[in-house]
């Protein structure tokens, strides 16, 4: 009887360990996945742009050539024999496929049908999205907005041409992009219909080129940066429509040139 009454304390004894273990893998994992989600990046506070490279460990956060940058005129490189051409390939039949709103900006993603080739090579549009105010400067000086319309290579490398936006007259093609406005954080929207870009580029098209990266996480370093000269003008209301839709001043600081050069192509 008495080994019988051991046993059984002995079995009590075990369990209560077993479950005190699970209790405490159960701790971990949920200490865990709220550890990962608290670190994930934003634009404020503790997981701010200055703080990426910390917890982004397989990132390029930290890397050398970072965007955006400070684009200084009198430093620029005037390319007088036009070595580095870019032909924008715009088609008012592209499909918008969806908006979104990520939680960092308002996303637009369209299907193949936009492109521009750059240096002998193609890119196909996949998305454009926004930051206000704008990320890349000029001679110090920061835009209220700057559209961002990401290409993709073949060879999964990237041309992303930078557009500025000043405070003027409505612009069209902003009112037919917010009419799909508002989103809430995490909600998107399909399209699936024709969407045509080619009126948002500046008519003068003069533009500066650099070697850079993503702006966000993983800030990927094989990105070729277009920031056309002449800024598009929107109006005030359009500008703040996509402020309401988007984080606080989403926009990384300017990162170090380093010794890479930037290049001025004169149209």
């Amino acid at each position: 009887m008495k080994l019988l009454m051991k046993i059984g304390i002995a079995l009590l004894f075990l369990s209560m360990i077993s479950c005190s273990k699970k209790q405490q893998q159960h701790w971990y994992k949920e200490a865990h996945k709220e550890q990962s989600h608290e670190t994930h990046w934003s634009y404020d506070g503790e997981t701010s742009p200055e703080h990426w490279a910390e917890f982004e460990k397989n990132s390029d956060c930290s890397g050398q050539r970072q965007s955006p940058v400070n684009i200084i005129d009198i430093h620029t490189i005037e390319d007088r024999d036009q070595k580095s051409l870019i032909n924008l390939h715009y088609s008012a039949e592209t499909i918008l496929n969806k908006v979104r709103n990520n939680g960092h900006s308002i996303q637009f993603d369209f299907d193949k049908g936009d492109s521009i080739s750059y240096n002998e090579t193609n890119y196909n549009l996949i998305q454009i999205h926004f930051h206000e105010p704008s990320e890349h400067t000029v001679n110090g000086v920061r835009y209220p907005i700057e559209i961002h319309l990401v290409h993709q290579s073949q060879e999964k490398n990237y041309t992303v041409l930078g557009i500025f936006g000043v405070e003027g007259e409505q612009s069209q093609t902003m009112e037919d992009m917010e009419k799909f406005l508002p989103l809430q954080k995490g909600q998107e929207k399909e399209i699936e219909k024709s969407f045509d870009l080619s009126k948002l580029f500046p008519d003068n098209k003069s533009y500066y080129s650099y070697g850079g990266s993503l702006t966000t996480p993983p800030c990927t370093e094989n990105v070729q940066w277009v920031i056309f000269k002449e800024p598009i003008v929107v109006s005030l209301e359009e500008v703040l429509k996509l402020k309401d839709n988007m984080p606080l001043e989403n926009f990384r600081d300017e990162q170090p040139l380093n010794d890479r050069l930037v290049y001025l192509h004169k149209m």
